[in-house]
């Protein structure tokens, strides 16, 4: 994976996003309404990782009250692993099943008076096309099918973000305020014990020095850069409306505007 040739260093400007609408039937899993008085953008799950009908259409509007845009976290068809299982889906049927996820998403936020404004995968699939070229055309060819030149959100340098810009597709770079990066700019595997960042503190700072100065420590201890226009606090780690009110505080308290993506 190369890195990002511009970082944003000192940027004043930061998204903040979160996923949201992750639960199914009576189990929820993330605090919807308390994240939504947080963040600028909801990255909301479209029934293959998590999601059904009626929570994506609570998310929706209430997303539409508090001024949040939609994004759709597309996912392989995992609900049982949460879409964070490795899968082996060919490319057409993938992209057939991204269009299927967005044009889910997007009856319920127009109902709601808004729309869908972004794109973002979930889990292994946002892992598999940082690197998969085949797997990250398919990605693109599902959002093209979706309709509309939707802005695509993921890891700087990622094949996902090379495929988006060839198809003519805006992209939106994104760092993890609460992920553990590799040296080569890559988040840690899930499967690993030290993948999430768990001392609230070092989320916070994390953050602000992502925000200000494009850049992060890796866990083997060097800086890579992380030049990003968005930052995603996981509406799945336990606290995490906390901790996003904890980080959008420490950014404005350091001079960044948090607002949505243009």
């Amino acid at each position: 994976m190369t890195q990002p040739t511009t970082p944003e260093a000192g940027a004043a400007v930061m998204d903040l996003n979160a996923d949201l609408g992750e639960g199914f039937g009576r189990w929820q899993l993330t605090d919807d309404e308390a994240l939504l008085s947080v963040v600028t953008s909801a990255n909301v799950a479209c029934g293959f990782h998590a999601g059904d009908p009626s929570t994506m259409r609570r998310v929706c509007e209430r997303a539409a009250l508090h001024g949040v845009r939609i994004g759709a976290q597309v996912s392989y068809r995992d609900l049982a692993g949460f879409g964070r299982r490795a899968m082996e889906v060919p490319p057409d049927e993938l992209a057939d099943e991204i269009a299927y996820q967005i044009g889910a998403l997007r009856v319920f936020a127009q109902a709601a008076g808004t729309d869908v404004a972004y794109v973002k995968p979930h889990g292994a699939l946002y892992n598999r096309a940082v690197t998969d070229t085949e797997q990250a055309a398919a990605v693109v060819a599902g959002v093209l099918r979706a309709g509309g030149a939707l802005p695509v959100l993921g890891l700087p340098g990622s094949r996902l973000h090379e495929a988006a810009e060839e198809a003519g597709l805006p992209v939106v770079r994104e760092a993890f305020a609460d992920r553990a990066y590799t040296a080569a700019g890559t988040l840690v595997p899930r499967g690993r014990p030290d993948a999430v960042v768990l001392d609230p503190d070092t989320v916070v700072a994390r953050s602000v020095r992502m925000a200000r100065h494009a850049a992060v420590t890796a866990l083997t201890g060097e800086d890579i850069a992380v030049g990003a226009r968005s930052l995603c606090v996981h509406g799945d780690t336990p606290g995490a409306a906390r901790l996003a009110r904890r980080v959008r505080e420490a950014l404005e308290a350091a001079g960044v505007r948090v607002q949505a993506f243009a």
